[in-house]
């Protein structure tokens, strides 16, 4: 367990790197890289489409230059849908080549209604067949590629809340990225997770959050967006989730695997000055996880 904090790493997006249009301004690329090669983080996830280059081999070496690798990287999947299941496998085959081309080992799933992000409905007993045949194709077009699947469970996707969760969990056996905040905002205990689907985990990200926020987000009567400006994410340990819970269990349990810090962040205020803004935050939760996790992993 002593090398706990060497499996910590970032994502572009707790540096406020989104791709939906009015989220926030976004910082420079090498700003970005800087800091978090400055915070000791050895990786990072690929972030929103423009963050890093195109080519595989251009990312491997932007990211060298900062002696950083590259994780994988989140990917949208439309898998309910028959109607879209070639042009889904084309997808998964292009991600995956750019991923196995640029060093990564992860392929981070959601399952997405469609690629506009459409909101979810009920599925039919028909679409969680079609769902769960197409985690197996995926599985297998990554593994080809020496990658791991792993599903996360998102807002506005079909992997939203517990019951579908737990669909999930009895229909297939795909690998999952645990993600400390999704779950809880979609009513699944975390900590629950790391104990009953430990065999599952494949990827774990790291979120604390306003569990007072969830409501409305729930609902539909704000966005992602308007949640997150309005402080939905919070630095670790600051907020309602049992951080230390999950990797505590996950590391009693022989987990040897990434944790990344993926705070989602919006930058509303204009460019922070250099050593501002998001880095704040994430220093707050590397603390976090250095003084107050570590002694408990170490004290087990």
């Amino acid at each position: 367990m002593s090398d706990f904090m060497s499996r910590v790493a970032s994502a572009p997006i707790s540096w406020g790197i989104c791709e939906v249009p009015g989220w926030g301004a976004m910082l420079p690329t090498p700003r970005v890289l800087a800091e978090m090669s400055g915070l000791g983080l050895p990786a990072t996830e690929l972030g929103a489409p423009g963050f890093l280059p195109d080519s595989p081999e251009e990312v491997r070496a932007e990211l060298a230059a900062f002696n950083m690798s590259l994780i994988g990287g989140f990917t949208p999947l439309v898998l309910q849908d028959p109607s879209q299941r070639e042009a889904t496998i084309a997808e998964a085959k292009r991600v995956a080549t750019l991923f196995e081309r640029a060093g990564a080992t992860k392929f981070i799933t959601a399952a997405v209604v469609d690629m506009d992000w459409s909101e979810p409905q009920p599925l039919s007993p028909d679409e969680v067949r079609h769902m769960s045949m197409m985690f197996s194709v995926v599985d297998e077009i990554c593994a080809e590629r020496g990658l791991e699947q792993v599903l996360h469970s998102h807002v506005f996707t079909t992997v939203e809340n517990d019951d579908d969760v737990n669909r999930v969990l009895d229909t297939c056996d795909v690998h999952w990225c645990l993600d400390t905040g999704h779950l809880a905002i979609g009513g699944t205990d975390p900590v629950k997770f790391a104990q009953e689907a430990f065999d599952r985990v494949g990827h774990v990200h790291l979120k604390d959050v306003n569990l007072s926020r969830v409501p409305a987000l729930m609902s539909r009567e704000v966005s992602i967006m308007e949640s997150v400006q309005q402080g939905l994410f919070t630095p670790l340990g600051q907020g309602d989730v049992d951080i230390a819970g999950v990797i505590t269990t996950l590391e009693s349990r022989g987990y040897n695997g990434w944790y990344v810090i993926e705070q989602d962040t919006a930058i509303t205020d204009g460019l922070p000055a250099e050593g501002a803004g998001p880095i704040t935050e994430v220093v707050t939760s590397l603390d976090f996880l250095r003084n107050v996790v570590a002694p408990q992993l170490a004290s087990n």
